[in-house]
């Protein structure tokens, strides 16, 4: 047999000799050694079997006679053991040399089936076309892999609800898929540089960093423009950049802007070794889906924060003093929502007395917040010559049905004396006052909602005992999509039992009940002094 074998096209790979024949293991391990691969032996099926757990080869070759366990039930075992499944053996045999014998062992696992003699060339052949074969196949499985963690780490960072978790998802999410030292720089609206890292194997900090830092690696890479660029570092390079950053290695990273005059995006990875195109590809997907989930939230946080100081502009910046009453108001936009709603709530001094109203227009939109802001206005109008509830609630029917045909809206209206405790009530469709206390109870449904059609607005008349305490509130507080209503709001009622002397914690209290809401949510409190004055 020839003594000399040609250098593998594919990279040298780690072989596991197995043969209880000292002579014939010395003879293919020098091939397989001769043709740059590394190589690491056992003598029996055992051996081997315990080896594999420890040095992970990347290829088997099998002797099928073995003193202790069977080659073909060796083989077995390597393919049935989920964690060497992959690996692929070839069973070389002097004895077992039949076509039957060759069709059991490539039927029991074997990817190749060698009968000596053996030619070098063709043991040559058979090692690198089962190794390209292995590498084939393990690449396709770490790239099947690898595309799958990348789709949830991508479903994960579009539902992060802040930039800090946002940067920690995807830097936790890289260091996952690609194995390597990885950190992430960005600038939310508040003006603070997130420069978030980890290792494999820890949860990703955030760490101080410049905000110059990302106008440097501008300067380096995109400038100005828009796109995605991936580009190295050296160590020393990219500590002008972060000088804290605790590296020695090159820096692999990708800097992406979305549009031209948005803040760039950066995530990078420790290059040791270089990173190869399936790496690159994925962390400038990484990159580019980052930059596209730190922009819609940054647009998302803007138009927020526009809603709300809009939403909050319409409502009351003070509530009135009025005699022998205490009020207290509470108002909380739906956690989720961008657009403003149409929740409100009114306090105004009336004499001696207090108008209480509360309300919401149908919908979350620009156009329910101004027909709200219309509705408060147009009942502050009624009010200026004489106070009529019914004539006031009709009149808020009319400017709906009129200006806004289609829109409906739930207004309550209430109107309160501190000093005699005499309430007037009138409803339009919205969820009745809840007398405060032991025995609290709902006062009346009242009439048709406000936009439906004509009405008929009745006034219904009760005295508030001295330091009772009535409760007014919009849907959103008890709505909730798995809940009937009826059992939120006996929910409610029961929170009411009770009554802080600080109508504020009592406010506060029935806030924390129901918790986070979907909807915007209104409160108003009111309570008669003790002493009826």
């Amino acid at each position: 047999m020839a003594e000399s074998l040609a250098r593998p096209a594919n990279p040298a790979a780690t072989v596991l000799v197995v043969d209880d024949t000292p002579t014939k293991r010395y003879i293919l391990s020098s091939w397989l050694r001769r043709a740059g691969h590394t190589v690491i032996e056992a003598s029996g099926g055992e051996e081997a079997l315990s080896m594999l757990t420890v040095s992970r080869p990347d290829l088997v070759v099998l002797d099928v006679r073995l003193p202790d366990l069977p080659g073909f039930e060796v083989c077995e075992r390597i393919k049935a053991d989920p964690a060497t499944a992959s690996i692929p053996v070839i069973q070389v045999s002097g004895n077992a040399i039949t076509s039957a014998d060759r069709t059991e062992g490539l039927e029991r696992g074997a990817d190749a089936y060698l009968s000596e003699p053996i030619e070098p060339a063709e043991f040559a052949a058979t090692v690198e076309a089962t190794l390209r074969y292995y590498r084939a196949r393990r690449h396709a499985e770490v790239m099947a892999e690898r595309l799958a963690k990348l789709a949830d780490v991508t479903l994960r960072m579009n539902a992060a609800d802040s930039f800090d978790r946002l940067l920690a998802v995807t830097v936790e999410g890289t260091v996952d898929i690609l194995g390597r030292h990885a950190g992430a720089l960005a600038l939310p609206p508040d003006g603070r540089m997130r420069r978030f890292r980890a290792r494999p194997g820890e949860t990703a900090g955030n760490r101080a960093a410049s905000p110059k830092a990302l106008d440097r690696i501008s300067e380096l890479t995109l400038g100005d423009t828009a796109g995605a660029q991936v580009f190295t570092m050296t160590a020393d390079e990219w500590h002008t950049v972060v000088n804290d950053a605790q590296i020695q290695a090159p820096v692999t990273g990708v800097l992406c802007r979305i549009k031209k005059g948005r803040l760039p995006v950066y995530l990078g990875l420790e290059a040791d070794p270089p990173l190869d195109v399936d790496e690159t590809n994925v962390l400038r997907q990484l990159g580019q889906e980052l930059a596209l989930a730190v922009d819609a939230l940054r647009v998302y946080t803007e138009e927020h924060a526009i809603s709300l100081t809009l939403q909050r502009s319409l409502l009351p910046t003070r509530i009135p003093d009025v005699p022998g009453l205490t009020v207290s108001y509470r108002y909380q936009p739906a956690v989720d929502n961008v657009e403003v709603g149409g929740d409100f709530y009114e306090v105004l001094r009336i004499g001696d007395r207090a108008l209480v109203a509360i309300g919401d227009v149908a919908g979350h939109s620009l156009q329910a917040a101004t027909i709200m802001a219309e509705l408060r206005h147009a009942l502050r109008a009624s009010l200026i010559d004489s106070v009529d509830l019914s004539a006031s609630m009709d009149l808020l029917n009319k400017v709906l049905r009129r200006y806004h045909p289609g829109m409906t809206a739930t207004v309550c209206l209430l109107l309160a004396d501190g000093t005699t405790g005499e309430v007037e009530l009138a409803n339009a469709g919205h969820i009745p006052p809840l007398l405060a206390g032991p025995d609290g109870r709902y006062l009346g449904l009242g009439n048709l909602l406000l936009g439906v059609a004509a009405e008929d607005y009745t006034v219904e008349r009760l005295v508030l005992p001295p330091g009772a305490t009535m409760l007014l509130f919009t849907d959103g507080l008890v709505e909730d999509r798995d809940i009937l209503l009826d059992i939120s709001l006996e929910q409610a009622r029961q929170v009411a039992e009770t009554v802080e002397d600080d109508l504020e914690e009592f406010c506060d209290r029935l806030l924390a009940t129901f918790g986070t809401r979907e909807d915007d949510v209104a409160i108003v409190a009111i309570r008669r002094d003790p002493d009826g004055r």
